[in-house]
């Protein structure tokens, strides 16, 4: 593992996706269990992502070394529009990944078919702090579903409905997630950037050759909404993890 920093950002490269994966989820858990040390119960946000992958089987395959049973979890963003049993959809993701497996105290899923939902989980995500993020960067530089076109680093809201740009559209069809750039719904509910930034600690994961220039501009180029990945470095605690293939310098 090599490490080097950029304004406040760590940024930490590995060789293998698995390595990345592993350091990311033993990082994670060990931060968990030190702030369950002066805490009751924490709170975390998740993204759901094939990047994501090995960080969360790392979780899973360590599970019985957290006190789940003291962690609440929320995820970051849902697509609008599709059915509720959908295996597309983010929650579906997430629980066949990660929610299924672990016996967290509460599990908060996104219901974008719901009226009223940006409120609803606005409610649950203000009821206290968020502890940790573990999120990810996409290929057009977006936090959640924080495209450049609509990312607001001041942003008022907590959680809302955007439109997804195109760059982002095509990531899940080169994700693999749909078949094609129109199987891939227009809108989704996202949490914002100040929302997931008012986070304590923030653990990044970004493997892979797809997401090269995304880790290029997130490290390299002027801080704004052109690239909303680049607040990062503003962060007083967060950590990028990059595999040989996508750290581009």
């Amino acid at each position: 593992m090599k490490e080097k920093k950029f304004d406040n950002l760590i940024v930490q490269l590995f060789e293998s996706r698995k390595e990345l994966g592993d350091a990311a989820g033993k990082a994670v858990i060990e931060k968990i269990n030190a702030l369950l040390l002066v805490k009751a119960s924490i709170r975390m946000i998740f993204a759901a992502a094939p990047s994501q992958n090995e960080l969360l089987a790392y979780l899973v395959a360590h599970k019985t070394e957290v006190e789940w049973g003291r962690v609440t979890a929320f995820h970051m963003d849902e697509y609008i529009g599709l059915e509720n049993n959908s295996d597309q959809l983010f929650s579906s993701f997430l629980n066949q990944k990660l929610f299924d497996h672990l016996p967290f105290k509460e599990v908060h899923l996104i219901d974008s078919n719901k009226q009223n939902e940006t409120d609803r989980y606005t409610s649950l995500i203000r009821e206290n702090i968020i502890d940790i993020v573990c999120l990810g960067i996409g290929e057009n530089g977006h936090i959640a579903f924080n495209d450049p076109p609509v990312a607001d680093f001041n942003d008022p809201e907590t959680v809302k409905i955007v439109e997804l740009d195109e760059a982002c559209r095509n990531q899940q069809v080169n994700d693999g997630c749909f078949a094609t750039f129109n199987d891939v719904p227009e809108q989704a509910i996202t949490l914002t950037i100040p929302a997931l930034f008012s986070a304590d600690f923030l653990f990044c994961v970004v493997p892979g050759p797809t997401k090269r220039n995304a880790v290029k501009q997130t490290l390299r180029d002027n801080i704004s909404e052109s690239c909303p990945a680049t607040i990062l470095r503003s962060h007083a605690s967060c950590i990028l993890y990059v595999d040989v293939e996508s750290y581009p310098l």
